[in-house]
């Protein structure tokens, strides 16, 4: 049996953060995966609804696109991985924009449909980056498959 797709947030805390995502997180990793593939034509659903809010809701998705592979195997990719961390806040209202905006209108929210969880988790990102923001600390997202 394999594990699920999962987002990982990580963040610098002294503290490990009390928050994580109360269902599967994997709606999040094909979100942000599709977003970063629609520059290249990608057709998909979530590549659309990602273009739809880059564009025309000019919310920069840049946050939710700094992320990598949780397996490193090479110190290139070491090194990839320790550049991924970014700063809290710009993450958490990205999130959060993100969510209201799928929640808010009919396309985004038929182009989504599959995800039906994505706005409540992209919620529960904004809230464990808005935790490391309180606390001064930088986060990095990363996934496993």
């Amino acid at each position: 049996m394999t594990a699920p797709t999962a987002l990982v947030v990580e963040t610098t805390a002294a503290e490990d953060c009390p928050l994580d995502f109360l269902g599967e997180s994997a709606d999040v990793v094909y979100f942000i995966s599709f977003a970063h593939s629609e520059r290249y034509g990608s057709g998909h659903p979530l590549s659309k609804a990602a273009g739809a809010i880059k564009r025309r809701l000019k919310i920069d998705l840049s946050p939710l696109l700094t992320f990598a592979d949780a397996n490193v195997e090479s110190g290139e990719e070491e090194a990839a991985l320790e550049s991924m961390w970014q700063e809290a806040e710009p993450l958490a209202a990205c999130a959060r924009a993100v969510a209201d905006a799928i929640e808010g209108g009919e396309e985004l929210r038929e182009l989504t449909a599959d995800f039906p969880e994505l706005p409540l988790r992209l919620r529960e990102l904004a809230a464990m980056a808005d935790w490391a923001a309180q606390r001064g600390a930088r986060v990095r997202l990363t996934y496993v498959l």
